[in-house]
């Protein structure tokens, strides 16, 4: 037990870095991984290693992901895309619902019963598969919100039609079933609301009251979650999911202050649970199963990529207004994932004891379009996006926070080398020079919740906090840092006192830019003597003990721009130049190819002090 547990994590954190390291999407290397352990190498078999316990401890952690993607549920986000979303999530589960069903019993030959309840389980996309694919995909903020806010609002009302559609057939024989079948969906609405809404809220003023500390706050919403699932179980079977899935939505929009500490510690732990599952998922395929694959149940699966979803979405947004371009990716991008497969594992044997012989063909028929979607969306939502042009703004943001005359100096000098490149600050007149002069501006405050809706500042590369407050840039980093990366934010040096008390310890700050311990009033003073900017490619003729020989003692080196074209802010930790790098350096008006004296105008300092004469 302990090797099969320690051999599933490994094997999943380990794919996890694969897919990162050769950007390659994770869910194909999971699936691919799982087979691996599983049914070719004989290695595990989750089946028979965990036993009865295995479907518990799924619904446990399907339940913690759900929660985690309902937390990243905001409601801003549906200023944009109300319209397609409410499509997607109602008018899109029905006709998913029909088309499928009649897919499976036309093309797939199975019985009405059994195509409908395969039809509810495959409404279903999922957040274990959709959002792995977001990231990897780096989509828009609006096309990747329609597939977010789809994935998980309709991963629970899947499960819940799914177990509709299961009683029904089990109790048409024993009387009302439709009485039963509405009384259930009423139950499970009404627990939900009331305890994942409910918890959810009383969690909330727990928090804003301080009757729970900090180091506490987490822990009890992981068991709030477990007991919320175990709870709505308990009244309504499968009503779990939606109860934990709205306990999220609602956690996730009070704006709580101590939540994005939490969300992180979720996103953490939600990925070590994804992986786990999908490994478990894909081992758990029997021989039995792949055996039991044929011709109809091949041509229904092709039957759901290209006509079910298609025109399911087709149908549901006509009138929605939505970009053209949306629609058909979305209409192609339903990859299938934990949940389904668990709801067909779990149905299939009690409607074979009821006398649905040919629901034995339920998990063969999930499990191949798991491995299906997993493969033709994984490997065709990066190139799908890029034809369609439905990516994020740039192929990787440089933000400087800070518009001083010096920061826009040196953004232009970054535009002029074909770097994407943005200014952000929270005074409008610092940017008005900026604006001027052609580069992309941001008025606002970037540690702000505006901030984190500002389509703007989607896909940001690399930071650098340039004011005059180096404790504002040490936050700036620190906001920044869990998102793209602490070896991606940086600030000028520190100019404070010298005396440690007075200066914020390098764990809580960003990398100290620059080859050499400049501050930003020293590199403000020097661009009013008419220092400037200088690049320099590195080549064979030419190469970095030369360069550095050509350079002024007192010159700096701020970055460098491999032939990746992506911008390296450099440090005294940098690699070695290379050839093919070319490096942006801050020189001495003597060493400039071209000098430009900056005229002088009146503004303030950021941390509100007098005004001071400041080059333009």
């Amino acid at each position: 037990m302990t090797l099969t547990l320690v051999s599933i994590l490994v094997l999943g954190i380990f794919c996890q870095w694969l897919a990162w390291r050769f950007r390659l999407p994770a869910i194909v290397l999971l699936a691919a991984g799982g087979l691996i352990l599983g049914p070719l190498s004989g290695w595990i078999s989750p089946l028979d290693d965990f036993g009865d316990g295995l479907k518990a401890v799924t619904s446990l952690f399907v339940a913690i992901i759900l929660f985690e993607g309902g937390l990243n549920l905001q409601f801003h986000e549906l200023r944009e895309t109300a319209k397609v979303t409410r499509r997607l999530t109602s008018l899109g589960v029905i006709f998913a619902w029909l088309l499928g069903t009649a897919a499976a019993h036309w093309v797939g030959q199975l019985s009405w019963g059994v195509s409908a309840l395969l039809g509810a389980i495959l409404v279903v996309t999922g957040p274990t598969v959709i959002m792995p694919l977001l990231k990897h995909a780096k989509l828009n903020r609006r096309t990747a919100s329609y597939l977010k806010w789809e994935g998980i609002i309709n991963d629970p009302i899947g499960v819940l039609l799914a177990v509709l559609v299961y009683q029904y057939l089990l109790y048409s024989g024993e009387g009302p079933a439709i009485g039963h079948v509405l009384t259930s969906l009423g139950l499970a609405i009404s627990v939900s609301l009331l305890l994942g809404g409910g918890i959810a809220y009383g969690l909330g003023v727990s928090f804003r009251q301080g009757w729970i500390p900090e180091y506490l706050k987490a822990p009890v919403i992981i068991a709030s979650v477990l007991a919320v699932y175990a709870l709505a179980d308990l009244v309504q079977h499968e009503s779990g999911l939606l109860a934990t899935t709205l306990m999220g939505i609602v956690m996730g929009n009070m704006r709580l202050r101590s939540l994005d500490e939490m969300r992180r510690f979720k996103e953490y732990l939600t990925l070590i649970l994804v992986s786990f599952l999908f490994v478990v998922l894909t081992a758990s395929l029997t021989m039995e199963s792949i055996r039991a694959i044929h011709p109809p149940l091949i041509f229904m699966v092709l039957a759901f990529l290209f006509v079910v979803r298609p025109l399911a979405v087709y149908l549901a947004t006509i009138g929605a207004g939505g970009d053209w371009r949306d629609r058909l990716l979305i209409g192609w991008i339903a990859p299938r994932g934990v949940v389904a497969a668990a709801s067909a594992g779990a149905f299939s044997p009690a409607l074979i004891d009821a006398g649905f012989s040919d629901a034995q063909y339920l998990v063969p028929a999930v499990f191949m379009l798991i491995f299906v979607t997993v493969l033709a969306h994984g490997f065709s939502l990066g190139p799908l996006t890029r034809l369609l042009k439905l990516g994020s703004p740039g192929k990787g943001r440089i933000l400087i926070v800070g518009a001083s005359p010096w920061a826009i100096e040196l953004a232009l000098e970054l535009k002029n080398l074909k770097q994407d490149v943005i200014i952000a600050d929270s005074e409008w007149a610092r940017l008005q020079t900026a604006r001027q002069r052609g580069i992309e501006t941001w008025f606002g405050e970037v540690l702000s919740d505006m901030a984190e809706e500002a389509m703007a500042l989607d896909n940001i590369y690399t930071v650098l906090a340039a004011t005059g407050n180096n404790h504002y840039n040490s936050m700036v980093c620190n906001h920044y840092a869990p998102h793209i990366g602490r070896h991606r934010v940086f600030q000028p040096h520190d100019s404070g006192s010298e005396r440690e008390k007075h200066q914020v310890p390098e764990t809580r700050r960003g990398i100290t830019a620059f080859s050499s311990n400049v501050s930003y009033a020293e590199m403000w003073t020097r661009l009013i003597r008419g220092w400037g900017f200088r690049k320099t490619s590195i080549t064979e003729s030419f190469d970095e003990s030369q360069f550095l020989s050509s350079l002024p003692d007192e010159a700096v080196q701020l970055a460098l721009i491999p032939e990746s074209g992506k911008l390296e802010w450099l440090s005294k930790s940098s690699r070695r130049l290379q050839n093919g790098d070319t490096v942006i350096s801050f020189v001495p008006p003597d060493a400039k190819k071209v000098t430009t004296k900056p005229e002088v105008v009146t503004s303030t300092k950021r941390d509100g002090g007098t005004p001071v004469d400041l080059p333009a």
